[in-house]
Order: structure tokens, then sequence, then C-alpha cells
């Protein structure tokens, strides 16, 4: 009776056979004019990319008037229709406003905590969706940039567009030259490398000094940390430009539009189109 012994002859070693594999899912380019489903709505002016995907997920998108719940559908800006519950998303006018941010507000929209926000001074505006381009801290007051536009948010916050915010910041003690110098030419902190493009002293009396500090990078609470590694506290910290754009003399809690001629010139300064 024949053998119908299963497997390779002796001596040779069983061949597997690899079970049938999709093909990986290969993401669109965003080119501009092709997005993820969340971040299109973003795009568009109509909410942030967190409100987006809540609504995406809670089914009130449609795309082409088809329902979709997965935010990562890429779709077309300029063909696709997207609508939030019935009604049809179009891309907003842009809007980019300039706000001198009082301390102790906290740069978001909804806090957890009820503390009040930047956007308690934006209340009396009818404009559209608008967002933070960066943050400031709780005790850090200033300049403080909004806009629907996340193509130029993205490249003002970008680190290789090196767009320099410049700040003054009263310290509590002297400024010697040791810290100057220490400043000057960066510090580590909790193991992450920290530097300004320049440092300068302003001006100083017996127990405090003002410095005016330019950096080109966004690190949190970079200056705040430099200042800690040598043990000085900082006691008042104020943005007063972004690239050639000034605070000037924006009352504390007021806002006002860009000039076409100040977006131009921010955009210039990312080196970059957008």
């Amino acid at each position: 009776m024949a053998n119908s012994r299963r497997g390779p002859p002796r001596g040779q070693k069983e061949r597997r056979i690899a079970p049938a594999t999709l093909p990986p899912r290969r993401k669109a380019p965003d080119n501009g004019q092709r997005a993820t489903l969340s971040r299109a709505l973003s795009k568009l002016g109509f909410c942030s990319r967190t409100q987006a995907e809540q609504l995406i997920l809670a089914g009130r998108v449609t795309v082409d008037g088809k329902t979709v719940t997965d935010k990562e559908t890429w779709v077309d800006l300029q063909a696709s229709k997207l609508a939030v519950d019935g009604e049809a998303v179009k891309a907003q006018d842009f809007v980019y406003l300039m706000l001198n941010k009082p301390r102790g507000l906290v740069t978001t929209r909804h806090d957890p905590q009820g503390r009040p926000t930047v956007y308690d001074c934006l209340k009396h505006l009818q404009a559209a969706h608008i967002s933070p381009v960066g943050r400031l801290d709780k005790a850090s007051e200033g300049l403080l940039l909004f806009t629907n536009d996340t193509r130029f948010a993205d490249a003002l916050l970008d680190p290789e567009t090196h767009v320099s915010k410049t700040y003054h910041v009263q310290i509590d003690g002297i400024a010697d030259e040791t810290l100057l110098t220490g400043l000057r030419a960066g510090v580590v902190h909790d193991g992450e490398r920290l530097s300004a493009r320049r440092v300068d002293l302003l001006r100083q009396g017996d127990k405090t000094a003002w410095l005016e500090i330019v950096l080109d990078e966004g690190k949190n609470r970079q200056i705040r940390r430099m200042l800690e590694a040598f043990h000085v506290e900082c006691l008042r910290l104020v943005r007063i430009a972004i690239g050639d754009l000034p605070l000037g003399s924006l009352a504390k809690g007021e806002s006002r539009s860009l000039t076409a001629a100040e977006v131009d010139a921010l955009k210039h300064r990312t080196r970059r189109s957008v």
C-alpha cells in the first residue's frame, strides 16, 4: 500500500508559503489640493482639527453626499463636496488677528479647570473659526497671533523657517556679564539644548533687570528654563514682536486685524510659499 505521507521528502526542508497579504494603504500626498477629511475641515476654516475629528466620529460629516466616519479619508479640497449636518462647508475668508495677551490667561479655547482663556478677549468678534499661532503660557504677556489659515500658521511655527520672536524679560537680579555670556552660549536643561539668537541688556536697577531675548525656536517655557539654569527667576515675560511685526501700542486685552502688508511680510519671512 502506497505511503500517503504528507510533506517534503526526507532530507528536504518544508517550504512554507506565506499567506497572501494586501498591499499597504498608501497615503495620498498633501499637495495643497488633497488632505485628510479632518485636516480639510480645518484648512477650509470651518473648525479645528480636534473639533473636526469629533464631528466625523459622530457621523455628522458627509463627503459627496455619503456619511464618512474615518477621519483619515482623503478628499479633494477643490472637487469634493463636504457638509456638516447637511450644511455645505465652503472655504471661508482667511482671518489674521493680533492680540495683546494679558497675563493670567491660558492659550486654549476651552480650559478643563475653568480658567480664563485668550478667547475671552475675542468674544466681540464675529469671525470665522480662528486658532492661536503657537502659544504664550499663563504668566506670559504680549503678541499672540490668531488665524484660520492653517498653512500660514504651520509655516510660522516650522523650526526650519526661523521666524524670530522677540521678548522683553524682567529678572529678579542683576544681569552681570557671567549671566549674559551664559545665556548667549545656550544651556542644557532636562537634557534639552536651549539657545537664543540674541540676548541684550536693556536696563537694570539695584535689584532687577530687563533683558531683550530673541528666539528662532519655540520650545516649551524656553526662556524661563534658560533662566532657571542660572537660578534666576523670571518676573515678567512680554513678547513684543514676531518677525518684523511689532506689538506696537495695542492695548492689553485688545486685538486688531493684520494689514495685507503685514501678512505678506510674515509670509515672506517663512521663506516658503504659504
